[in-house]
């Protein structure tokens, strides 16, 4: 009934991404209205992916594994999610228009990878989303924000932002005046980034290793690679 840590030899989730240059100093400005047609099919992608997270939760409760092909497609929503926020608000780190797949898209420079789990804990799967995360929620919605955005305070469009986004936006802004993306700027977004995606894999019971408290910055991971999802 108790998480297990993961460590650079156990690394079930992997998020790796390159910056991708050049960048357009201003295509950002207009990168909300390209992405509208992600936007729709997303919305779509993420209604069933939670009813899918609540089918495989049954048949963790009853078989100890999570079918397959449900865990396929919730690994390809991850990546299409990544993919269109690295592209825009999540890090404004590429030009390159996402593809509409759920597949890996290994020449894409925003890559995510979930090794699968063979068998996973019926007991965990009762508390893992809920409780045990219960403290990376608080970390992941400082990052990633959704608090109220009303009144329009400069203070409120922070905490509705996130972290995430509100570092985004200046690098980008940095990018349109130096011509340049703060390295390490690139390499703290992405580590965010990466903190998010790994509690959302947890959250959604595709693995039992706990994520770490620990920030690892920059687009490579630490340690050997899952085993590839298609």
């Amino acid at each position: 009934m108790f998480p297990t840590a993961e460590t650079g030899a156990h690394r079930p989730v992997t998020v790796e991404a390159e910056l991708d240059e050049p960048l357009s100093r201003w295509l950002w400005l207009v990168k909300w209205i390209l992405l509208i047609p992600h936007f729709v099919v997303l919305f779509f992608l993420w209604i069933a992916f939670f009813v899918v997270t609540v089918i495989a939760f049954f048949a963790i409760l009853f078989t100890a594994r999570y079918p397959r092909p449900l865990f396929d497609f919730n690994v390809g929503v991850l990546r299409w999610s990544w993919r269109v926020g690295f592209y825009s608000t999540a890090a404004f780190a590429t030009d390159r228009y996402p593809p509409f797949s759920l597949g890996r898209e290994p020449d894409y420079p925003a890559r995510l990878d979930i090794g699968y789990p063979e068998r996973l804990s019926r007991g965990l799967v009762l508390v893992k989303w809920w409780l045990l995360a219960i403290p990376h929620y608080i970390v992941v919605g400082f990052f990633v924000g959704g608090g109220g955005a009303g009144g329009g305070t400069e203070e409120q469009w922070f905490w509705s932002a996130g972290l995430i986004t509100v570092l985004a936006f200046i690098a980008i802004i940095a990018k349109a005046f130096t011509r340049t993306y703060p390295g390490e700027l690139f390499d703290l977004i992405t580590g965010l980034n990466r903190w998010v995606l790994r509690v959302t894999a947890y959250a959604a019971l595709m693995t039992d290793a706990y994520p770490p408290f620990r920030l690892d910055k920059g687009g490579s991971e630490r340690g050997p690679a899952p085993e590839r999802s298609p």
